[in-house]
């Protein structure tokens, strides 16, 4: 019968009968298991190797933590040092931008450099003839205007008067039980202040000369350096995770500061012509000194509106007129904080309020006023670099028996979308 199979063949469409194709000829031999033996090497080498990871991660966590100890008093003892460098690479940072557009077209690094250069020393000219010079002129009127802040606040400390008298009856009593143990103490004249002008001047002079140095040659050898950086790195993986490192490093600084400039100086112009349309000298200089406290989270607002404060009673009889510059800052300052701001910035960038507190604190401490200003960029740019090329997991370290091998944010993010993608397949 035609398509009949046999136990030994199989009849085709002819009725001849052919024989069936030995498929287990082709299989490929299995392999063989391992032995015990063998298992319990690979185990022991393997453990060996975790136990070896879980001691370097340990020692790196305690250096870890001695260095993050010792580094602020080192950066508080070498502020003459670390401060301009600091500050000087901040600023290279955030012209890298311009940088690359000249070079872009066909400018030479080292003019460019010194182009960019130049364009910062003329915004930092414009800003110091703007502030400085009218508010040398605000302080030496100062003085003169004492009695009229008196009388413009009078009505403010008549209502705490008693309390003021009897804080005064106490200070006298405590003088007079002090009387028998005085003494004497000499004062120095004023010409030490004089004195110490005249020697720190040009240590502050070297110094700033000494920054514009370090910006000038960081940009001049930006793009040499980077691409050299780059192309030694002895993996493909580790050149692209710090290419996007220095990326991601230069993008986020300068978009910020760039942001935030703009921001400021919007916001001081508006101050400013606020203040004129109400009468107070100077107006410029106001707005700038707003622009530029406003760089300082959370302080430099309390400051400018302390400072404008006190330019209103300096300038107005009247205690309402006086009040009225700080209060339209504050106005103006509350929509620029919770509107504006978060709305261009909060897009791109994100940061706890908390960790700017920390941030304003510690800089702040270690290098004053400049440190406070530097302070938010400085942790950008810490932040940025830990995002892009990844934290080490302390909590795994201690409570999963884990290595302190983190993972990029963006391989997480990776991750994730990886799960979600897979999650959402029926």
């Amino acid at each position: 019968m035609m398509g009949q199979s046999k136990a030994d063949g199989v009849t085709n469409d002819n009725g001849d009968a052919g024989e069936l194709p030995d498929l287990t000829a082709s299989a490929p031999a299995p392999e063989p298991a391992p032995s015990v033996a063998e298992s319990k090497a690979t185990a022991a080498a393997a453990e060996g190797g975790y136990h070896r990871d879980r001691l370097l991660a340990s020692i790196a966590l305690a250096l870890g933590l001695g260095l993050a100890l010792a580094l602020p008093f080192a950066l508080r003892a070498g502020a003459e040092f670390f401060l301009p460098v600091t500050a000087a690479l901040v600023i290279a940072i955030a012209l890298v931008p311009p940088l690359e557009w000249l070079e872009r077209r066909g400018v030479p690094s080292g003019l460019a450099a010194f182009f960019c250069l130049i364009f910062f020393l003329g915004i930092a000219n414009v800003a110091i003839a703007a502030i400085v010079v009218p508010a040398s002129n605000w302080v030496s009127l100062l003085p003169q205007r004492l009695g009229r802040i008196r009388t413009t606040v009078r009505p403010l400390v008549d209502v705490y008067s008693s309390l003021n008298r009897s804080i005064n009856e106490m200070a006298n009593t405590i003088a007079l039980h002090k009387a028998a143990h005085a003494r004497t103490v000499t004062i120095e004249t004023p010409n030490s202040l004089l004195s110490l002008l005249t020697t720190s001047a040009p240590f502050a002079i070297i110094q700033i000369f000494f920054a514009m140095l370090v910006i000038y040659f960081f940009l001049a050898g930006w793009t040499r350096a980077r691409r050299h950086t780059i192309t030694s790195r002895a993996t493909f993986d580790s050149a692209m995770t710090l290419a996007r490192v220095i990326q991601d490093v230069v993008d986020a600084t300068s978009r910020y500061i760039a942001t935030i400039t703009t921001i400021n100086v919007t916001l001081g112009l508006i101050v400013a012509g606020a203040v004129y349309l109400l009468g107070l000298p100077t107006p410029l200089m106001w707005g700038g000194l707003v622009a530029l406290l406003n760089y300082v989270p959370y302080l430099g607002p309390i400051a400018a509106a302390a400072l404008l404060g006190l330019g209103g009673l300096m300038t107005f009889a009247d205690p309402w007129a006086a009040a009225m510059p700080p209060l339209i800052f504050v106005g103006l300052h509350l929509i620029e904080a919770n509107i504006v701001t978060p709305m261009i910035v909060g897009r791109k960038l994100t940061l706890s309020p908390l960790l700017i507190l920390v941030a304003l604190s510690f800089w702040g401490w270690v290098w004053g006023t400049v440190g406070a200003v530097l302070a938010v960029p400085l942790l950008i740019i810490i932040h940025t670099v830990l995002d892009t090329a990844g934290r080490p997991d302390i909590a795994g370290f201690l409570f999963e028996r884990g290595t302190l091998a983190g993972r990029a944010k963006k391989d997480w993010d990776g991750a994730n979308s990886a799960v979600d993608r897979v999650g959402s397949v029926p």
